[in-house]
């Protein structure tokens, strides 16, 4: 059975830093391309980044260049996201996800999906 398992989440203040990390079991973790996904009140669930099989690629949602930064620990089975420089728009439920394929933004070709942590950023 596959779990994907999401910490790290919480409350800061606009300008500040988190990082979420995302446990996986139940799957070979080196193997797949791993995804972080958000999903804000009243929006759809949106890619923030993603990071291939032996991190040779990455992709970056443009609102997050520069500020959020993926990566990966096979020998930990874990995928982390660094977040710097935290606004109020960055408020939501983040999602962990996985895909036995190259890296993508797209939200239906992630076969896997932890059940998220929240993300508060207050001004």
């Amino acid at each position: 059975q596959v779990q994907l398992v999401e910490s790290g989440g919480g409350l800061v203040q606009a300008g500040g830093s988190l990082r979420l990390s995302c446990a996986a079991s139940g799957l070979p973790f080196s193997t797949y391309t791993m995804g972080w996904f958000r999903q804000a009140p009243g929006k759809e669930r949106e890619c923030v980044a993603a990071v291939s099989t032996t991190s040779s690629s990455t992709y970056y949602a443009g609102s997050v260049k520069g500020r959020f930064t993926i990566s990966r620990d096979d020998a930990k089975n874990t995928v982390y996201l660094q977040m710097s420089s935290l606004k109020p728009e960055d408020t939501a439920v983040y999602y962990c996800a996985a895909r036995p394929g190259s890296v993508s933004y797209r939200r239906w070709e992630y076969n896997y999906w932890g059940q998220g942590t929240q993300v508060t950023v207050s001004s």
